[in-house]
C-alpha cells in the first residue's frame, strides 16, 4: 500500500546574514544532534563504496531499526542545501529536506526549512506527523534561534557550550596547569581562554582543536595560541595529533599521535583517490583534551554535512542528459569545477568585472582547456551530457590558511624544544614543500681557541649558540642541528632568516664588556626539501639544503650570502630597500652543482644601519 507524502515548512526571520548563518545551519551533524536525532553509523557488512558519494547508513529510533541510502548533499553556499534519503528499513520510505537562506532588504535572513516525508507503513503515516508537529518543530525553532545568536555575536569563547561536569580534582588540576602555563610566559589571556574552552566547549569543538581557528575567533595572535597549545600539550592538558588531509574533500582521513605513526600513502574512500601526504599541505597538527580532563566521545549524527567541506561553494547531483542553472555569489579568486566520477577539471577565475554568465557542458573527461572568467554574481549553466548521473563540485582552489601544517610547526623552535623526540618512521621521506635553509659558521674559530684558551673559547662558542637560538626563534625559525660551531636552521620564508642573521652578526660583532668579537658567516637558500629522520631527530635534505651549505662558505662574516631565489622574494627586496642594507650580485659555480653558474647576492648592512632599521622593515 502506498501512503501519501506529507510536507512541512517553517520560516524564521533571523537577524544574521546568510554568510554569518551558513557555518551554523549547514553543520547538519551538529543540527541533528541538537534536535535529538540519534547517532548514525554505516551499515556493517554492506558495500559502502557507492556511486557519487552515496552512503548506506543506519540508526535506532524509538526501538525501530532504520536503514537508508543517502544521496550526497546538494548546496549553493550560502543560499541553500538539501538531501534525499531512500529508506530500506523502518517506517519511512523516502525523506527530502531543503533549507533556503534569503537575504532581507532591511538586513538579516528569512530562513526557510522544508521536509517532505513519504511513510512506508500505517504506523509511519500516523506517527511521523505527530512527531514533527509536536516535538521536532519546537526543537528546530530552538536550534535555529540559537545559531542566529551565535552567528550575530563575535565569538570570544567556545562556539557552543555544554554542561560539562568536572570533578573537584580535575578543576584543581586545571588551575595548576593554568598557573604553570602562565609561569612559562604564555599569554595569560590566551591561557585562560584555552582552559575555559577545554572546560566548556562541546565534544565536537574539542575533539579537533585547530589553534589558528581559535586565534581568529578570539582575535588573538595565531602564533601565541599555537605556542600555548604546544606548551599545554607538554603540560598534559592537551594531546597533540597529526591529521592527514585529503587534497580534494580536505577532510582528515587518518590521525596519528606522533609523526612516526604517519604513513604518507593515504586513501580517501569518498574521493576514491590515493595520495602521498606532504608536510606543506596534507599534514595538519590539531589538539584534543587529555583524557584526565575530558573524556571526549564523538558520535556521528550526519556524515555528509556541507560544513564538512567549507571550500566547496556548490555541489549538485545531475541526472544523465540534464542541465541546471545556478545563481552563484562568489568571492574573487580561483576555482575549479570537477565531477567526482570523472577525471579532469574546468578552471575558473572569479573577478569583480568577470562575465555575468557561462555554460559548462560535462562530457566524459573532455574538459575545456580554456580558463573561464566569471563575475562575483554569476549565472552558471551546468549540463551533464553523459549517459550517467554526475556529482558536480565547484570548489575554491586556495588552501585554508587556518591549518597549522606540519611544515610550519616543525620549523618552529618551540616545537623542536618541546618535542625533540618527534621524528618520522626510520627510512621514511616526506616532502615538506618550500622552506628556507640557513647555515652559519664562526670565522677563525680555531684561531679563537688558540688565542684565548680552550675553556674561554668554548664558553664564547656556547654563548654564540644562545644568541643564534634567540634571534632565530624570534623570527619563527628553528635550529635543526649544530655541527661543531656551525648551525643549520629552518624558516618558512626567507626574509625572517635574513633578518635573524643580520641581527645575530651585529650582536656577536659588538659584545658587551669588552669581550672578543665573533664573526659569523651565513648563507641562505629557499626551495623544496625532504624531511627525514637522522640521529632520532627530524632533519632535512635535498639540493636546497646542499646549496645553503655551500653559500655559507662564501660569506666573509660581515655579510649574508643569499641565492637568487631568496633575493627575488618580495619581502626580502622590501627588507633590503627599507632596512638600510646593500646587496651586491656576483656569479660563480658551486661545488656539487656541476657546470652550472649561479647568480648570488652579498647582503650587508650599510655603516649607518641599526637593528631598529632592520626591524622596522619587517
Amino acid at each position: 500500500m502506498s501512503y501519501r507524502e506529507v510536507h512541512f515548512r517553517w520560516e524564521y526571520d533571523l537577524k544574521s546574514t546568510p554568510q554569518q548563518l551558513w557555518p551554523f545551519v549547514s553543520d547538519t551533524n551538529r543540527f541533528n544532534r541538537d534536535t535529538g536525532v540519534p547517532s548514525v553509523e554505516p551499515i556493517p557488512g554492506k558495500r559502502q563504496r557507492l556511486r557519487n558519494a552515496r552512503r548506506r547508513l543506519q540508526l535506532s529510533f524509538y526501538g525501530f531499526a532504520v536503514e537508508w541510502e543517502e544521496q550526497p548533499f546538494e548546496w549553493v553556499r550560502p543560499l541553500r542545501f538539501g538531501v534525499t534519503r531512500a529508506y530500506s528499513k523502518g517506517p519511512v520510505a523516502e525523506l527530502r529536506a531543503l533549507a533556503e537562506l534569503t537575504p532581507l532588504e532591511r538586513g538579516g535572513t528569512r530562513f526557510g526549512y522544508e521536509v517532505w516525508i513519504r511513510p512506508k507503513s500505517l504506523l509511519g503515516a500516523i506517527m511521523i506527523p505527530l512527531q514533527i508537529r509536536f516535538i521536532s518543530s519546537r526543537k528546530f525553532a530552538r536550534a535555529f534561534k540559537k545559531y542566529d545568536e551565535l552567528a550575530s555575536t563575535p565569538v570570544l569563547g567556545p562556539e557552543t557550550q555544554t554542561d560539562v561536569e568536572l570533578s573537584p580534582l580535575v578543576i584543581s588540576r586545571l588551575a595548576s596547569i593554568r598557573d604553570k602555563l602562565i609561569a612559562e610566559q604564555s599569554n595569560p589571556v590566551v591561557v585562560d581562554r584555552l582552559v575555559q574552552f577545554v572546560q566548556q566547549a562541546d565534544d565536537f569543538s574539542v575533539s579537533r582543536i585547530r589553534a589558528y581557528e581559535l586565534a581568529d575567533d578570539w582575535k588573538e595572535s595565531r602564533r601565541e595560541v599555537l605556542t600555548t597549545c604546544l606548551y599545554a600539550t607538554r603540560a598534559g592538558l592537551l594531546d597533540l595529533q597529526w591529521d592527514l588531509i585529503c587534497p580534494l574533500c580536505r577532510g582528515p582521513q587518518e590521525t596519528g599521535a606522533s609523526l612516526r605513526d604517519i604513513n604518507p600513502k593515504v586513501h580517501c574512500a569518498t574521493c576514491r583517490i590515493d595520495f602521498n601526504a606532504n608536510f606543506d599541505r596534507f599534514v595538519e597538527v590539531t589538539f584534543k583534551p587529555n583524557a584526565l580532563f575530558r573524556q571526549v566521545e564523538i558520535k556521528q549524527y550526519c556524515m555528509g554535512s556541507p560544513q564538512n567541506s567549507p571550500h566547496i561553494v556548490a555541489q549538485q547531483l545531475l541526472p544523465a542528459q540534464s542541465s541546471r542553472s545556478l545563481a552563484l555569489p562568489l568571492e574573487p579568486g580561483r576555482y575549479r569545477l570537477r565531477a567526482l566520477e570523472l577525471s579532469g577539471e574546468q578552471e575558473i577565475t572569479v573577478t569583480e568585472d568577470g562575465r555575468p554568465s557561462a555554460r559548462i557542458a560535462v562530457s566524459g573527461s573532455d574538459w575545456s582547456h580554456a580558463e573561464i572568467e566569471l563575475g562575483t554574481n554569476s549565472a552558471l549553466q551546468l549540463e551533464n551530457t553523459t549517459d550517467a548521473e554526475q556529482l558536480l563540485i565547484l570548489e575554491r582552489t586556495a588552501w585554508n590558511d587556518q591549518a597549522a601544517t606540519a611544515a610550519e610547526v616543525t620549523a618552529l623552535q618551540v616545537f623542536r624544544d618541546l618535542f625533540s623526540s618527534e621524528a618520522l618512521r626510520p627510512g621514511e621521506q616526506i616532502s615538506v614543500g618550500t622552506l628556507t635553509m640557513l647555515f652559519t659558521d664562526l670565522k677563525n674559530s680555531t684561531k679563537l681557541y688558540r688565542e684565548i684558551g680552550d675553556a674561554t673559547a668554548f664558553g664564547r662558542v656556547m654563548n654564540h649558540f644562545d644568541v643564534l637560538k634567540k634571534e632565530i626563534a624570534d623570527e619563527d625559525g628553528a635550529i635543526v642541528k649544530t655541527i661543531g660551531d656551525a648551525v643549520m636552521a629552518v624558516f618558512r620564508s626567507p626574509a625572517p632568516a635574513l633578518r635573524a642573521m643580520l641581527n645575530a652578526q651585529q650582536i656577536l660583532a659588538t659584545p658587551p664588556g669588552g669581550a672578543m668579537p665573533l664573526t659569523l658567516k651565513a648563507g641562505i637558500h629557499t626551495g623544496p626539501c625532504i624531511a627525514v629522520t637522522l640521529n632520532d631527530r627530524l632533519d632535512y635534505f635535498g639540493s636546497t639544503v646542499n646549496m645553503a651549505a655551500r653559500l655559507e662558505s662564501l660569506s666573509t662574516g660581515n655579510d649574508v650570502i643569499v641565492s637568487g631565489t631568496v633575493y627575488d622574494d618580495a619581502e626580502v627586496r622590501e627588507l633590503i630597500g627599507a632596512g638600510n642594507l646593500q646587496a651586491a650580485p656576483f656569479e660563480m659555480e658551486l661545488k656539487g652543482f656541476v657546470q652550472e653558474r649561479f647568480l648570488l647576492w652579498r647582503v650587508e648592512r650599510r655603516e649607518s644601519a641599526s637593528r631598529a632599521d632592520i626591524a622596522g622593515a619587517n
